[in-house]
């Protein structure tokens, strides 16, 4: 068995970006870039008032002193003369600044009469006025490739003056649940020994989270010329299939046995952590195979910790998991001789580590928010305690 350290050091080495293509901005919202996003001008182009007021020029204003307004600049319909000494031009929030002023008294501090204004003492010192290239300037590099685009992200795209960006093309997915048990929801009742299939629910709705997109998913049962077929279809449509289930030693664990005739070849096979000992990374016919174990807790686990990285450099993100140092609001039991990943839930006071681990658990998924990182043969700890934690 290989630590979980050395098995994400694998999943970055083994797995790259899958290629991009060029998409409409209005389309680009949570894709990653492929290329960085350059700024196609200044911004701003000219300079804007950042008030509503009177464009004027400093040096010839005071207070108590009257100038005569000579014009309105509005937002897209700026004032097309010069400002002169003893002058001022109306001005609102975006609109350019007129050649000649350098300055914008805020409309608090005026007093209109007519074609004429005055203003009151207290109006500096700001100028107001969004110099040009104050926000960002002209071939700057506004968000760098790998960054998904975000609502944030997106603002700054659009006011680089891009109507399309390169992006990571999407990781196409296909799931495959082994087992004689599984039964689709909502018909498991019908079979005496069924159960529900879950699992692929759950790492369905992870793959939208990380920009993939599931192209199929199956439920097969323990047969293992109907897998290998099934295998094969799958390696057709997907530059990831993820197989939940069957990657223990029984007789009738078939998750590696059935891509063995396409050529798979392992890159891990078990992972010393608990939960989720089966986990295993291959590829095979270029396609990467990623084995989750059955339970669904377990699967959830080794989905946060390896198929989200795996997913982020098939789109091009190279980013680590974000761990955090945070305290326990409640003890901790001592682990065994695996990493151990305990599921909590956060409180106001820290972690609370939750009462049910078992890694067939379900109900208690719905509680667990983060995973609390415990190295092996850790003694128990006590409230108060800082711990190592990945948000779940």
């Amino acid at each position: 068995m290989i630590t979980v350290d050395e098995a994400l050091s694998l999943i970055a080495a083994k797995v790259g970006p899958l290629g991009s293509e060029t998409i409409a901005l209005a389309d680009a919202a949570g894709r990653t870039l492929a290329e960085p996003l350059i700024a196609r001008c200044d911004a701003p182009r000219q300079p804007l008032s950042a008030m509503d007021g009177y464009a004027v020029l400093e040096r010839t204003t005071a207070a108590g002193k009257r100038l005569e307004l000579i014009g309105e600049s509005r937002a897209g319909r700026g004032f097309a003369g010069t400002v002169q000494p003893g002058q001022a031009v109306r001005i609102f929030t975006g609109a350019r600044l007129p050649d000649g002023a350098d300055y914008v008294v805020m409309q608090e501090y005026a007093s209109r009469d007519g074609d004429h204004v005055t203003f009151t003492e207290g109006y500096g010192p700001a100028p107001h006025v969004r110099a040009v290239a104050s926000d960002f300037a002209k071939g700057a590099e506004l968000v760098p490739a790998g960054t998904r685009l975000g609502a944030r992200a997106m603002v700054a795209a659009a006011a680089a003056d891009v109507s399309e960006v390169c992006v990571a093309r999407r990781p196409r997915v296909a799931t495959f649940a082994t087992g004689d048990e599984l039964a689709p929801p909502g018909f498991a009742h019908l079979r005496p020994d069924a159960i529900p299939e879950s699992v692929s629910f759950g790492v369905a709705a992870m793959v939208a989270q990380e920009g993939g997109t599931v192209v199929s998913r199956r439920t097969g049962a323990d047969e293992l010329d109907a897998l290998i077929a099934a295998a094969d279809a799958a390696l057709d449509e997907a530059d990831l299939v993820i197989v939940t289930g069957g990657a223990s030693v029984g007789d009738r664990d078939f998750a590696k046995p059935m891509f063995a005739p396409h050529g798979l070849d392992l890159w891990f096979d078990k992972v010393a952590m608990k939960p989720g000992k089966p986990v295993w990374l291959g590829q095979a016919r270029g396609t990467v195979v990623l084995g989750l174990p059955g339970n669904p807790t377990s699967a959830m686990v080794t989905g946060a910790l390896f198929l989200r990285p795996i997913l982020a450099r098939l789109l091009g993100e190279a980013k680590a998991h974000p761990w955090r140092c945070l305290p326990l609001a409640a003890g901790l039991k001592a682990t065994g001789t695996r990493e151990t990943f305990t599921r909590a839930r956060w409180d106001e006071d820290g972690l609370i580590p939750l009462d049910n681990q078992d890694s067939g658990a379900q109900a208690a998924l719905l509680q667990a928010d983060w995973l609390i990182r415990c190295p092996p043969d850790q003694a128990a700890l006590a409230p108060g305690a800082m711990v190592t934690a990945l948000r779940f």
